[in-house]
């Protein structure tokens, strides 16, 4: 496990060879670190500004080279975002360091959580908020397949149908508190009162009576929040998905 100061100094590190290094030409640290936002669990984000005529790849291979030689990295993956490469690390100690690079040219803030430590970043350009409009067609999307591997005697493919409802509607919750609906971050900020009504979307055995029982429950969950997003179409909506609750 890792140790909170372990992780302090690691980050620390990693920033000082970032400009050292000829090919970066800014750095910043993101996420939690860059708000306050830290607790005992958080793991290391940084952006780096991948210097004017340098291939970016070449960078990252260097990087990621460094990440398993000197800090025991044991695995990575890549997340694309636009022009931005996340390479997300795990060591060994279980700690998280994800590494974004861009082209200096693109160097900029994409949310509030973005501190500058050296170099210069373009004018931010925050990211649009959630897409709840896909969020609804996944919620029925996901309401589809739960009702069809309900008739098909194939219950563990039910109840991820049927979580895929439940997350879709509680996404589109989290969208209305204004809290992040990404990854069930926001999850825990809701009202009580909200998860309670959720909680009865929970599957607790893979028994026909309790699948289809969950499912109900998700769906009207669903469609509760489709009202908030879309009244009108909210109302087109209710009566396919409650012909979609309803065991056959």
């Amino acid at each position: 496990m890792f140790a909170i100061e372990a992780r302090g100094v690691l980050r620390a590190t990693l920033l000082s060879q970032a400009e050292a290094d000829p090919q970066i030409a800014a750095a910043a640290i993101t996420g939690s670190g860059a708000s306050g936002g830290e607790d005992r669990w958080s793991d290391i984000d940084l952006a780096f500004g991948v210097r004017e005529g340098v291939e970016p790849a070449g960078v990252i291979a260097a990087w990621t080279t460094r990440m398993y030689e000197e800090q025991g990295a044991v695995h990575h993956l890549d997340v694309l975002a636009g022009p931005w490469i996340y390479r997300v690390f795990l060591l060994a100690n279980t700690l998280q360091v994800d590494l974004a690079f861009v082209t200096v040219t693109e160097f900029r803030a994409l949310a509030p959580t973005f501190r500058v430590v050296f170099g210069a970043a373009q004018e931010a350009r925050y990211l649009p908020g959630p897409d709840t409009t896909g969020m609804v067609g996944w919620g029925w999307l996901y309401a589809l397949h739960a009702r069809s591997s309900l008739m098909r005697g194939k219950w563990w493919q039910a109840e991820a149908m049927i979580r895929g409802v439940r997350e879709q509607a509680m996404a589109l919750a989290c969208v209305r508190y204004g809290v992040p609906a990404a990854h069930a971050k926001g999850l825990d900020s809701l009202p009580a009162a909200e998860l309670a009504a959720f909680s009865g979307a929970l599957v607790t055995s893979l028994e026909a009576e309790e699948l289809w029982r969950t499912l109900a429950v998700a769906l009207g969950c669903l469609v509760r929040e489709f009202e908030f997003v879309d009244s009108d179409l909210a109302k087109r909506l209710e009566k396919p998905l409650g012909l979609l609750g309803a065991r056959h």
